[in-house]
Parts: C-alpha cells; structure tokens; sequence
C-alpha cells in the first residue's frame, strides 16, 4: 500500500456530500470529487487519521485495495484466492465483511459476502496451513465489498465501527438522530459557534451535543476509543498521537449559550446522561419546558430541531405543526429556525413559507430540512423565495 498516496472514498447521508467535501478539503484531502452519499479524494496516512478523527459528516472512510470485473462466480472466486490477503492482514487477526452488491448478474449480495469469506480463508489455508478467524461484532480488520454490475471493489475499512457512534451516548431515548445527519443539519444550516443555540425539542440532546461540539471546534472523534486502522500492519500510532494532540490544541472557547428543551422528563434524563458523557455540562443547558409556551430570551439565536414525530406527541400532526407556527411568529421575531420533518404535508399547517428546502434521509425516511425565517412581528407574508436543493 502506498501511504503517500491513498484513493479513498468517504462514505456520508445524502444531501451531506458538499458539506463533508469541505470538510475533507480543510483537512488537506486533494483531488476531492462528489458522488452520491460519497465524496472520493486522495491523501497520506495522515489525512486518512485526520479525516477518521475529525471530520463530523463521515459514516466510513474507505481504502480501495483492489478492483476488477468478473462476469461469473468461478472467475469472481479465483480473482479473490489470487489476491494477496497477506499484506493487509495476519492469519492470527480477526475480520469481516461489509458488502453493497448492485448487480443482476450477481444478485445474491450475501452469497458473495460468503464467496470472498471462503476465498480469504482458502488463501491462508493455502499459504500458511491456518485459517483466519471471522468475527462479526469487533473484528480487527474490517473489508468492504462493492459489486455494481460486473466491477467488484474491495476496499479496506479504517474506521471500524460506522463514525456516528462518537462515544458519548449513554442513552437512545426514543427516537435518538443519528450523530452524522445532527452535525450536518447544523453545518447546513450555518451554526458556527457564534450566538446561541436552542434545540426546543431536544430530546436526547443529539443536536446540542454536535452543536456544543462545534462551537468548541472540538474533533468528532474525541470520545473514541478505537478506529479500524489501529490494527493495520502500516498503523503508526507516534503519528496518530501528534495528529490528536495538534487537533486537541485547536479547542476554543465558547462565550454564547446551548440550550435545549424538552416536555418530557425521561427524555431530559437521557439528555443529561449524554451531556454529562461528553462532559458538556458547563456549556449545555437543558430544560423541562413546552416549546409552544416558550419566548425568545437569547439574542442572536439559531434554532434547529427534530420534532418528534412518534408516540410521545399525542396530538394531531396538523394542530402540532400549527402550534410550531404559531410560536414561531408569536414568540420569537428575528429568529432563524430549521427543523426537520418526514411529513410533507402537516409542515404546510406551520404557515411560514420556507426561504430554503434541503432533502434529507433521516434513517430510510424521506425528510427535507426546512428554514424558517421570523421577522420582527411577523404577520404580514414576506415574499421568500422558495428554492429546493
């Protein structure tokens, strides 16, 4: 493998790609490219610790390490036996197998997954008269297979567990956004540190986490403790440690407000289980509050949110998405709000018009990102323009 020059496709949720390509592009990834929930880009082994550790829009950060058509199982099969599984791993380690297959001619993605397994430890039974050993909760090596009709790329899986999983949840609650899509809502949304933060439906404190950690400039990865590419035969830990210890010296302060409320007291409880984990407690601040009894007391003030759409709200859709609106142009003049939301047509009951729609996919549902713009004593309609993107 040569370090200095590594091919890497950075997976991400759709509609986030342009915002991780910043990302990537700030950390010094080069010939950066945009693809669907992807965005590809060259570095050196310390890009791809950067990239691991730092950026906060990435799910999997991949290394291709081979790539050919086969046009039948036998062909697919002897390519994988051929190959040399050796420089990437040891017999002794533990590994396994992720796989996307897009492919008639090879329709049956978990048959494949088996193919490469038999042919990984065929090549080591071959070679070294032992078998490696499968191990799918924690594997010390992670491979990726992608078939699109007769290509299949294998790629090696540096980050080991999907990089939403931060560290620092302790509680799920009952709809918890994933980490990933909560930190790109913000960056979509412009939250850069600067004023104050509200989450009026916080739940279990996703958004305010991310946003605290943003304001903080704090790496996504701080609380992490392990990353795929430790157990790499190349891993060199002396330069993952500088690369951290660089990256933790950028810290800065934050002098503005994060504040979260939420009309459910379990759900405050996990909040605070979570902030106490990512030792947020001096810079967030939760309460037990109905967002539609609330009025604006930060100044200047983002709001971003995800209201809850499950059996927490006992009330209809429509006269929940009303009451939104209704506070918004009540109680909080010159705010700027976003929320996201599955449901296309109760959000029309909030009677604001949107200055910006972004789709989204929050887990397999459809959403869009929608913006909100209050005036001071907003009843007049003020002509946005309405742009999807």
């Amino acid at each position: 493998m040569d370090t200095e020059n590594l091919k890497i496709q950075i997976k991400t949720f759709f509609g986030l790609e342009p915002i991780l390509a910043e990302e990537v592009k700030k950390l010094g990834g080069k010939n950066v490219e945009l693809k669907n929930r992807a965005v590809n880009c060259e570095g050196d082994l310390g890009f791809l610790y950067k990239i691991n550790y730092s950026a906060r829009t990435a799910l999997k950060v991949l290394v291709p390490i081979d790539e050919f058509k086969a046009y039948n199982e036998t062909k697919y099969y002897d390519k994988l036996f051929k190959f040399e599984w050796d420089e990437f791993m040891d017999v002794d380690q533990t590994f396994a197998i992720d796989s996307t297959v897009n492919s008639e001619r090879f329709s049956h993605s978990q048959f494949m997954t088996f193919k490469m397994k038999d042919a990984i430890v065929d090549y080591f039974q071959n070679k070294y008269g032992k078998r490696p050993s499968i191990e799918t909760k924690s594997p010390d090596i992670k491979f990726h297979l992608h078939i699109d009709r007769e290509l299949v790329t294998i790629s090696l899986d540096s980050s080991g567990d999907a990089l939403f999983k931060r560290g620092y949840r302790k509680e799920q609650g009952e709809a918890p956004i994933n980490e990933v899509l909560a930190s790109g809502m913000l960056q979509l949304a412009g939250w850069d540190g600067k004023g104050n933060f509200l989450d009026p439906m916080c739940g279990s404190g996703t958004l305010l986490i991310e946003a605290a950690m943003i304001a903080l400039d704090l790496p996504a990865q701080t609380f992490r403790r392990r990353f795929g590419f430790q157990n790499w035969k190349n891993y060199d830990a002396d330069l993952f440690s500088k690369i951290k210890e660089v990256r933790i010296n950028r810290v800065r302060e934050f002098t503005g407000k994060i504040v979260g409320y939420d009309i459910d007291g379990r759900m405050l409880n996990a909040a605070e289980a979570n902030i106490e984990s990512a030792e947020m407690e001096d810079i967030i601040e939760v309460r037990r509050e109905n967002f539609f009894d609330t009025k604006k007391d930060l100044f200047p003030l983002l709001m971003v949110f995800n209201p809850p759409y499950d059996e927490r709200i006992s009330i209809n859709d429509d006269d929940f998405y009303k009451k939104i609106g209704d506070t918004f142009k009540t109680n909080y003049p010159n705010t700027l709000a976003w929320l996201i939301s599955s449901d296309l047509e109760a959000v029309k009951k909030i009677g604001l018009r949107p200055s910006r729609k972004i789709k989204l996919f929050n887990g397999k549902l459809e959403t869009r990102f929608l913006q909100y713009e209050m005036y001071e004593g907003t009843k007049k309609v003020h002509k946005l323009e309405n742009k999807e993107e």
